[in-house]
């Protein structure tokens, strides 16, 4: 017989044809349990997915996007409840079901695919056993379910799916195991994936991938989709209509189009305004920000929850909650909590102003140079060279974006600028002109406090058993000229230089929320009055509204101390507002560098090139997607010639593959451009130039 056999569970769902919706929640209201209080997280919310439709959720961390899909799944925490309202898949009431209807629901109707896979993947299992298991919960036999693994892996665009089936997760790079987590959830055909931001921890090319194909399998399959992100422009490329959270409520919903077009709630315009803009830099002025921060739950009783920090609040707003109001736009209907919804757009921008950060001095003193920076690393018996014959200067005052895809390796280049790993023979360091050691344990007390690094997580960078002030002041300490009065007075300067409320200062960082936890790590990192900071992804988990804060402090802090950056992001929004210059690396070499406005104007090397192309943008329109072939390959054996070929779309012939490109100098007269390539700079220019 064809096809497979039949599922031990009750069947769930109503038929393809069924006019019912993917997912329908009628007046929701979950709270948690917590301290002997109960506190709503959702309070009220409405919204329905159609068949084969993609619905974007948005809003900031706590407003309670991961609380709706776990509420769909019926898997909340044990503190967590259901006051009020219903939820139906397919026309089916999730609450109405006994534990094998609710477990038919799981393994047939919706799946789900979480932010970090990693943490999805069993680390002691196959993939093939872990993704044939996938299969054998719908009732496919052990040899069905392998024979079905391998077709799937295929479908998801993964390369030697044998090879992958045999591999353990840590083996794979993040991007392959985020698509290996989409074939598990795609294994029972779903009539829904929910996906709670599946592309936080991927790079720009790698984020393309995985969300061209879950166009293109919803396209094949019909499957509708909710996707939760803070990534304003993956929902705009993503989603046919979006809802925003806030605070628990539903404050706005509508096409996708619309509402980033013509938002009519203060809070879609503050997040909207937040964004880093296309061809836009620190040069330009400041990010817009949204003041204050996200209340707590349940925590506002009357009025509109999102008055306390809305510039168009009166005293209507204190004391009524606007009703869903309710308007025709371009592409459908659009609502909108907002009393004052029709002049949501002419809200006041922050007033929280600075003079505009100074660009960077060309002929101002070099602050940190590097010259034939090279990393080695023995791996079982093969040499894997991270980092290949790398130089760059970093002048006082200016920040050196590093760009590339994941293991190109920009965090080992900043390790080593650190000290935090030793160079291969050959290479030298210098900071303010001087001669500087390679490991940081041969560095004297100043040269330490010089270089300092903000991480990507502070979690994991800041001890969770100290206050924030013993944190700061264990940094100040070790400052030989700061004693009682002058190290209190110090710690306020540097809280204030922050914006952090000194109200926090007797605070564990574990009740902080993640931009404070950040402005506390940036704080101690300037505490020795460093000369370089490296900032390592510093603001990729953040949401958009306290990334902005954050990037306008740290142009705020350079403004006013000149100190350098080294940052590194995936985000080339990011980097282009907050760079003067740009390094593309691309298996620990250095393929192209710039001023950021050349980087993105062009001529571009290739892989730049593939690079941008891969940026989503909000309004759901980017350039035409340029997809690089194949996976990175090893630093253990790179490719011969030029090492970017085995991938490159603009590949001439064999001159790429036998000899190393030269350095080509694309910039103008006194601005470094260099590109290492082939391709002379004006058939780049030629080839680059959009169509008119």
């Amino acid at each position: 017989m064809n096809g497979p056999p039949p599922s031990p569970f009750p069947t769930f769902g109503a038929a393809k044809g069924d006019q019912a919706d993917a997912l329908t929640i009628v007046g929701l209201t979950v709270a948690y349990r917590s301290r002997g209080r109960e506190r709503e997280v959702l309070q009220d919310v409405t919204l329905r997915v159609r068949r084969g439709e993609a619905y974007g959720l948005v809003g900031e961390s706590g407003c309670g996007k991961s609380t709706a899909a776990l509420a769909v799944l019926r898997y909340l925490p044990r503190n967590g409840r259901v006051k009020a309202g219903k939820i139906a898949i397919g026309g089916r009431d999730v609450a109405a079901l006994d534990a094998d209807a609710l477990r038919g629901m799981r393994a047939n109707a919706v799946s789900m695919v979480y932010q970090d896979p990693g943490r999805a993947l069993n680390p002691s299992l196959t993939i093939a056993r872990q993704v044939s298991e996938a299969f054998e919960v719908t009732g496919a036999s052990a040899d069905d379910a392998l024979a079905r693994t391998i077709d799937m892996l295929r479908r998801v665009r993964i390369a030697s799916p044998e090879r992958v089936m045999e591999s353990y997760p840590h083996q794979l790079s993040g991007g392959m195991q985020q698509r290996v987590v989409i074939a598990m959830a795609l294994a029972c055909n779903p009539e829904l994936l929910i996906l709670d931001e599946p592309t936080t921890g991927l790079d720009a090319t790698v984020e393309a991938e995985v969300l061209d194909l879950i166009a293109q399998l919803r396209a094949e399959l019909g499957t509708a989709v909710l996707f939760i992100s803070h990534n304003l422009a993956v929902i705009g490329r993503m989603c046919d209509r979006v809802g925003v959270l806030y605070a628990g409520k539903l404050v706005e919903e509508g096409t996708t189009a619309d509402v980033f077009a013509q938002p009519r709630h203060p809070y879609t315009v503050g997040l909207l305004r937040c964004l880093p803009r296309a061809g836009r830099g620190k040069e330009t002025g400041r990010l817009d920000t949204i003041p204050g921060s996200l209340p707590l739950p349940g925590s506002i009783a009357q009025g509109c929850i999102f008055a306390p920090r809305c510039k168009l609040a009166d005293e209507r707003c204190l004391k009524e909650a606007p009703p869903p109001y309710r308007v025709a736009s371009a592409h459908g209907d659009q609502m909108a909590r907002c009393h004052y919804h029709e002049r949501a757009q002419t809200l006041p921008r922050s007033t929280e102003e600075a003079p505009l950060p100074l660009a960077a001095d060309a002929s101002a003193p070099l602050a940190l140079s590097a010259r034939n920076l090279s990393k080695t690393f023995r791996v079982g018996d093969e040499e894997v060279r991270a980092v290949h014959d790398v130089s760059l200067d970093l002048v006082q005052g200016e920040t050196l974006g590093l760009v590339g895809e994941s293991g190109s390796g920009k965090t080992t280049l900043a390790k080593l600028l650190l000290g935090l790993v030793s160079p291969d023979k050959g290479a030298t360091l210098e900071l303010d002109g001087a001669n500087l050691p390679e490991r940081v344990t041969q560095r004297s007390d100043e040269q330490v406090k010089s270089l300092q690094i903000v991480f990507q997580n502070p979690d994991s960078a800041l001890n969770r058993a100290h206050s924030v002030r013993r944190l700061i002041t264990r940094s100040l300490s070790k400052l030989a000229s700061l004693h009682g009065d002058a190290k209190e007075k110090r710690l306020h300067t540097l809280t204030e230089a922050v914006r952090l409320p000194e109200r926090y200062l007797g605070s564990r960082t574990r009740h902080l929320s993640g931009g404070l936890k950040q402005r506390v790590a940036i704080a101690r990192a300037f505490a020795g009055d460093p000369r370089v900071v490296v900032c390592d992804e510093p603001t990729s988990a953040l949401d958009v509204s306290v990334q902005a804060a954050i990037l306008n402090l740290l142009a705020d802090l350079q403004r006013e101390r000149r100190v350098s950056y080294v940052f590194i992001s995936h985000d080339l929004h990011v980097v282009r507002y907050l760079s003067d210059r740009i390094a593309v690396l691309y298996l620990g070499r250095i393929m192209e560098i710039g001023r950021a406005s050349d980087i993105f104007d062009g001529p571009q090397h290739p892989y730049t090139e593939a690079l941008l192309s891969s940026v989503p943008s909000l309004d759901g329109t980017h350039a035409k997607r340029i997809r690089l072939s194949g996976e990175l390959p090893s630093a253990a054996n790179p490719p011969s010639g030029c090492v970017f070929h085995t991938r490159c779309p603009r590949k001439i012939g064999e001159i790429c593959e036998t000899e190393t490109p030269p350095c080509r100098h694309a910039g103008d007269a006194g601005h470094e451009h260099a590109i290492h390539c082939h391709i002379p700079i004006d058939e780049l220019r030629a080839l680059q130039r959009p169509a008119s």
